[in-house]
């Protein structure tokens, strides 16, 4: 990883402002699963060290401006870009680091280009989703599963399956293990928001709910309330949280056991990931998915 990231700090500097490698300085570069994955199917050479420099740009970038839209001022538990430096600065931020990771990737044949470029397109109309189904609290969980799709597994599947190009392997077997990794990635992330606290997440607890997102956990508990407390549920939504409002989440998700069926749906999304790709044998593929579902953060 400290090899991906020297070669991202190279390709900001090359832009030759300043300014710009001070805000890029306090990006947190996070877990990076992508490179990981990336890593794992491709090995590691000059051409796929690169392009997990380019595919971590554009998260970071993807990121930037999921916090201005949101009105996140913590990132990882480290204050964001936007509230160090105000969204005007993010917002031209993320901006840069997508056209540098354009501008890059143009450097790679079609196939990868065309990918890559494409799944940030679906990434953005994923945003969209995401801000469009924040007005209201929404019921369907195929909505959400789409939703999710596009936001935060199209850029891993398109990266599995570069990764399943430059190591010449079957590339629909890898686009199905990243679809599903990426769903089920999602899926415990919107877990965690209502079973940790704020400390391990680095945010406040249960801010999905606040922020308007309608995860998994809250259709599959909307569907077990009786008539009144569905109500009060949805009267709920998009607001600042008192204690007792957070224990009575907490409670219902409890009694009616719905975080041990979100997690059973993750670790299903999961296990097709795992056998989508058995016949390979890269018993490191199927690790990424079981860290990434055990995971506590």
């Amino acid at each position: 990883m400290d090899k991906i990231d020297t070669i991202i700090t190279n390709m900001i500097k090359e832009l030759d402002y300043e300014p710009l490698n001070e805000m890029f300085a306090n990006i947190n570069s996070g877990k990076k699963l992508r490179s990981k994955l990336l890593l794992k199917i491709a090995t590691e050479n000059e051409n796929s060290l690169k392009l997990c420099a380019i595919i971590e740009l554009i998260h970071a970038a993807s990121l930037l401006h999921d916090d201005v839209i949101d009105e996140s001022y913590t990132r990882r538990g480290k204050a964001s870009i936007n509230a160090i430096y105000g969204a005007k600065n993010a917002i031209m931020l993320g901006d840069i680091l997508y056209s540098k990771g354009y501008f890059e990737l143009s450097k790679f044949d079609n196939f990868i280009s065309q990918n890559i470029s494409n799944a940030v397109s679906l990434l953005s109309i994923g945003e969209i989703m995401d801000v469009s189904m924040g007005e209201e609290f929404n019921q369907s969980k195929q909505k959400y599963l789409k939703m999710i799709y596009y936001k935060t597994a199209v850029l891993i599947e398109a990266t599995a399956k570069c990764g399943a190009y430059l190591g010449k392997f079957d590339i629909d077997d890898f686009a199905k293990y990243g679809k599903n990794l990426g769903i089920a990635f999602q899926i415990i992330d919107d877990i965690l928001d209502v079973t940790q606290d704020s400390k391990t997440l680095g945010k406040p607890a249960l801010n999905d709910y606040k922020e308007g997102k309608t995860t998994l956990p809250y259709i599959y508990l909307y569907e077990k309330l009786n008539d009144k407390d569905k109500k009060y549920l949805i009267s709920l939504f998009k607001k600042d949280l008192k204690d007792e409002e957070q224990s009575w989440i907490k409670e219902n998700l409890a009694k009616f056991n719905i975080i041990e069926k979100c997690l059973n749906v993750a670790k299903n999304y999961g296990n097709d990931a795992i056998n989508s790709v058995k016949k390979y044998n890269i018993e490191d593929l199927e690790n990424i998915v079981k860290s990434m579902i055990d995971r506590t953060f």
